[in-house]
């Protein structure tokens, strides 16, 4: 063990060693530790040390009280903020979610006991060497995520961990062990307590990860169930239809590993087709068809993203994207600029990449011609953007100052105006001067 050794940023030495030499344990732990073993660099240096909360205070200057009541202070040295948090015994879980009293203690294997998974429950310093009293190295080297202790006991504790030990195994490509498996779908429905903007934060790191479909671990784990049951739905729902080679779920899943590890476009992918089937018919060919199932989607997603608490401006990029994913583009300017007058300049990139991600995960035979009109849009969306063709009422040339100066009263006549100047504008971009558009006007008052 002593013979491991990891390279820690001087800040964080200096407090660990400031703590030892007055006379306490101190150790990085979790995350830090396992990231550094497998040759990732760290977001954060967690350390855990036998100091109590307010010795900790006393010894260094800068100090941000983050969580006294669990034993957490976050040291600011040189500027870098630290977590430092006394070694605890969790009591009672009352809720699945928090212990209802902590006790600290001088016991780092006592601390590190409370810990979710054996590769989150090591320590290291620069005298000890590894601290690794549940084998973590060994189920890092395994590629094994698995519960420190009775799995059973740790999902009862905090039932989140359920989800967390799917999202390690998709960010770090290892596999859930067996007993930990068992005893996830045991405990399942307590994800049930656990509110929903911790189970967004998982969520999205799943979908976020290099390892995206492993979100169908919620299903075989049972968890979907409780957390987006709109998705059982799809799951192996057979899409029989001359573009599609994959049911609904299979579609779906492909399509998200498809579009960059982004929190905006993986929810869109997962979302853009989840209204399928609700409208899902059946012609006398025996091919599946599914009218509407843009809009209902875009419904459906909005109030998924409502329920799982995500900010207003992600909820409206997704819903916008599922609702205009399925148009029909056809490679001419014309066409282009009306879809850029519903989705913007702001998001038809997105939206491109939305397309192709759709067509990448259809019938593959059709895909060339796919990727063809998506890099011909593309071509053409690049003109229209260099010439500044008008696809907004913000750049077309008159606005309602001008009409009411020709005459027009205050009120929606104008809106109603703006708009089809704008629509002639989108037709025929040479109509968009001052003068030719006040000429038509007039013609309409007239």
């Amino acid at each position: 063990m002593n013979k491991v050794k990891i390279d820690m940023p001087y800040y964080a030495k200096k407090i660990i060693d400031e703590l030892m030499e007055n006379g306490y344990e101190a150790y990085l732990v979790g995350g830090c530790v396992r990231d550094s073993l497998i040759g990732k660099v760290p977001n954060d240096w967690d350390i855990t040390t036998s100091a109590l909360p307010n010795v900790v205070k006393k010894l260094f200057d800068k100090t941000i009280d983050t969580g006294l009541k669990h034993g957490t202070v976050t040291i600011l040295m040189d500027k870098h903020p630290i977590e430092v948090t006394t070694y605890r015994i969790d009591g009672e879980y009352e809720d699945n979610r928090r212990p209802s009293t902590v006790e600290f203690t001088n016991n780092l294997v006592e601390d590190l006991k409370r810990r979710d998974f054996t590769i989150n429950a090591m320590a290291y310093n620069h005298k000890t060497g590894l601290v690794d009293v549940f084998n973590g190295i060994d189920d890092l080297e395994k590629g094994i995520i698995r519960c420190v202790g009775n799995p059973y006991e740790r999902f009862n504790e905090d039932a989140l961990r359920m989800l967390r030990a799917i999202r390690f195994s998709a960010q770090l490509g290892y596999i859930i062990d067996q007993k930990t498996r068992k005893d996830i779908i045991k405990c399942s429905s307590l994800i049930k307590n656990v509110s929903m903007e911790r189970i967004q934060v998982e969520l999205n790191k799943t979908l976020t990860s290099d390892n995206p479909k492993l979100f169908m671990e919620t299903y075989k784990l049972e968890l979907m169930k409780y957390i987006l049951p709109e998705f059982v739905p799809c799951i192996g729902n057979p899409q029989n239809h001359p573009y599609h080679s994959y049911d609904i779920g299979e579609h779906i899943l492909r399509s998200v590993s498809a579009i960059k590890a982004d929190k905006t476009l993986r929810w869109t992918m997962l979302l853009h087709d989840i209204g399928k089937p609700r409208v899902k018919t059946t012609d006398e060919s025996g091919i599946d068809h599914f009218y509407g199932h843009e809009k209902v989607s875009s419904e459906m997603a909005m109030s998924i993203l409502k329920r799982l608490k995500f900010d207003n401006n992600t909820i409206n990029k997704v819903v916008k994207l599922i609702k205009y994913h399925d148009i029909t583009i056809k490679n001419s300017y014309k066409c282009i600029r009306r879809i850029l007058k519903k989705i913007g300049h702001e998001l038809f990139s997105d939206f491109l990449l939305v397309k192709k991600a759709d067509v990448m995960s259809q019938n593959p035979d059709k895909l060339d011609d796919g990727l063809i009109m998506i890099s011909n849009t593309k071509k053409i969306y690049e003109e229209i953007k260099a010439n500044d063709q008008c696809i907004s009422l913000k750049q077309l040339k008159v606005n309602g100052q001008d009409l009411i100066n020709l005459g027009l009263a205050k009120g929606p006549e104008i809106g109603i105006i703006l708009n089809k100047l704008l629509d002639m504008v989108i037709e025929d971009p040479n109509k968009n001067n001052k003068e030719q558009l006040i000429e038509i006007v007039q013609e309409i008052k007239n």
